[in-house]
């Protein structure tokens, strides 16, 4: 996340004196880069890992990230993120050559590990994946927003920006299913985790090397796609991309044409000249967010032959979210150097397949770089821009376009072209061959499995939701991702569970919004009941909710009801052409969202009602709970009991 101390700049005087030195720094940088102030003698690699803290039973998120640090004192690696179910460890820099791919993948397992111990005895267990599957929508309050000045300031100040003119954030995404969702903060962004990658690059090369990255993003997420579940919903194969875009937009639809670019972006053009351009684009197009009182004068270190943090450049580019990140950083050794960030690596679905994927990315980067050097003359960048939305949305299942205008599929690509410059970019970088052999090995079976963690994420998903609920499906299977992760073993090598492999689903802790269904038929109070018959008759259903024009619950229909009305009156006809209005129960009882299973149930029982309408706190129907919902838990419960 950046600098962590920072604020929300108010005051006007305060503002302006952020923004100068600002523009100090720019100026700064463009001194250094002038007069070869950076490192360019050593090539370093490293990393950043996401997790989700969860229970241990439920798989549910677990807010308990400050408790969990406050146990890791002294552990300057581990660090909080946006929600306080996730945490985030820095792997250390290491120069790329030899055994650095399994040296940090030793340093990640040996840290994750170390992490669990912890929080196993918090009733928690850490799990890596792009999105949870498990997560709820009320796990996105702001109440789980962990308690630091920076991402209250944060929150606080995207809201203010906003452009929306109300205090709504919308998630629209398609894919199997559909999403349509509106939430009242930016904490949406708290579903993403990754695994993101850093390549240090020297100045001189920098123009060309960022280039490849914007290119490499398109296969570089079909590969390692693994975040296709939000809510419930199965969307795209890497719905990140489209989740953080949208989480941070606070733009609004205009009635003419002007181009506004979201804050998460992939650029609109290739790099010409230098790092810079990024900077000064920027810049130019985005509101400062945060700022703090910058004491340094960058310009005054340049002077003094001094290597400047440039902070309120670093706070800057710390809101603007690029799916490669230019970065800036001061070596050891107190030089300035500057690296290249992807961002598009999801966390898991093994710590070896993270490796891996950070592996074929670094050693295409050399191979390309090697072998054709500008890549703009092979590829124009409005075709990099729509496979990297290609690969997104569907993964493998798509087609690129590539070089000389050629179409191929990623799985093709990935085989016959990528790989061997994969492995010719690591040899090069004298990796080590037998580490070689192991990371890229597993992008090969991968590829040739057609198996990445979000192709498994969708089958187990569709598998288990044939015979269970969707949140024992969604527990179930983050169970085995987590059991997997545990065994260290690659995913291409992973099973499919089975509904019976959660021994301990307990559905009494489970909310309303998780149990409710949501595919609603509803009529309104002018229909007539013969209408409101068939529908029933037609869907097989016993109960129908009755909204107004705007969503909000008015009453509700049940086959008892329409029974009565159709056996008490003489004239059938009559009684055909009255409305519902005429026979519907008004003011139900209801329930809301964030009720548990259990209050549910009893408000059930105690009203000897067979089903209850789900409202949110405005009235609107946003679901329904009925005894057969009841009956299938039941049923599970009792074949778990009898096995």
């Amino acid at each position: 996340m950046g600098e962590a101390k920072v604020k929300v700049v108010r005051d006007q005087k305060q503002m302006q004196n952020f923004v100068r030195h600002l523009l100090r720094d720019v100026d700064a940088f463009d001194y250094m880069l002038k007069n070869d102030w950076f490192e360019s003698d050593i090539t370093r690699i490293g990393a950043e890992q996401e997790m989700c803290l969860v229970n241990k039973d439920t798989f549910k998120p677990a807010c308990i990230n400050m408790a969990a640090l406050e146990k890791m004192k002294g552990w300057d690696w581990v660090t909080t993120e946006l929600a306080q179910f996730n945490l985030e460890t820095n792997l250390t820099p290491l120069e790329f050559k030899g055994n650095c791919l399994r040296e940090m993948e030793r340093e990640n397992t040996e840290g994750l590990q170390k992490i669990r111990d912890v929080v196993r005895e918090m009733g928690a267990e850490v799990v890596l994946t792009g999105i949870l599957p498990t997560l709820r929508k009320s796990d996105l309050d702001l109440s789980n927003l962990t308690p630091k000045p920076r991402y209250l300031a944060l929150m606080e100040s995207i809201k203010e920006h906003s452009l929306r003119g109300d205090e709504h954030f919308e998630l629209r995404l398609d894919g199997i299913d559909e999403l349509h969702i509106r939430h009242d903060s930016p904490l949406l962004e708290a579903c993403n985790t990754s695994f993101q990658v850093h390549l240090q690059v020297s100045p001189k090369e920098y123009v060309k090397m960022y280039n490849i990255a914007q290119m490499l993003l398109a296969p570089i997420i079909s590969i390692s796609a693994n975040s296709p579940l939000v809510f419930g919903r199965r969307l795209w194969h890497e719905t990140r991309i489209a989740l953080f875009q949208q989480a941070l937009d606070t733009r609004t639809s205009h009635e003419h044409l002007r181009e506004r670019r979201p804050r998460v972006n992939f650029g609109n053009d290739w790099l010409h000249e230098s790092i810079l351009e990024i900077h000064r684009d920027d810049i130019s197009r985005f509101r400062v967010l945060l700022g703090d009182v910058i004491e340094e004068d960058s310009l005054e270190m340049i002077a003094k032959g001094k290597t400047p943090k440039l902070r309120a450049l670093q706070i800057f580019n710390s809101t603007v979210y690029r799916w490669n990140r230019p970065c800036y950083g001061i070596s050891p050794n107190g030089k300035p150097h500057l690296r290249i960030e992807c961002r598009v690596l999801p966390a898991g679905p093994s710590v070896v397949d993270s490796t891996a994927n950070a592996a074929f990315w670094l050693g295409l980067m050399i191979g390309y770089a090697k072998n054709y050097g500008d890549v703009t003359k092979h590829i124009g960048f409005e075709d990099i821009r729509d496979n990297f939305d290609k690969a997104a949305k569907f993964g493998f299942d798509t087609k690129y376009t590539w070089f000389n205008d050629r179409k191929v599929s990623p799985q093709d690509l990935i085989l016959n072209e990528l790989l061997p410059i994969a492995r010719e970019g690591l040899t090069l970088r004298g990796v080590d061959e037998a580490d070689i052999s192991r990371y890229m090995d597993i992008i090969e079976e991968r590829a040739k499995a057609h198996m990445t963690g979000a192709r498994w994420q969708l089958r187990a998903f569709t598998k288990l939701t044939k015979e269970v609920t969707t949140d024992e499906a969604v527990t179930t299977m983050t169970a085995a991702i987590a059991q997997n992760q545990w065994a260290e073993k690659p995913v291409h090598t992973w099973t499919l569970p089975e509904p019976s492999a959660l021994e301990h689903y307990m559905p009494s802790k489970l909310k309303v919004e998780e149990f409710m269904q949501t595919d609603l038929f509803t009529a309104q109070k002018e229909d007539i009941i013969e209408f409101v018959a068939q529908l029933m008759d037609w869907r097989n259903i016993r109960f129908m909710p009755i909204e107004d024009s705007k969503g909000q619950l008015v009453g509700l229909v049940t086959s008892r009801l329409l029974l009565r009305a159709l056996t008490q009156n003489n004239n059938l006809d009559n009684v055909k052409q009255s409305t519902v209005a005429e026979i519907m129960i008004e003011n139900p009882k209801t329930i809301t969202p964030d009720a548990t299973l259990i209050e549910a149930l009893k408000i059930m029982r105690d009203n000897r009602i067979g089903c209850l309408p789900v409202v949110n706190k405005s009235g609107e129907l946003v679901g329904i709970i009925t005894e057969m919902d009841f009956l299938r838990i039941s049923v599970r419960l009792i074949e778990r009991v009898e096995k």
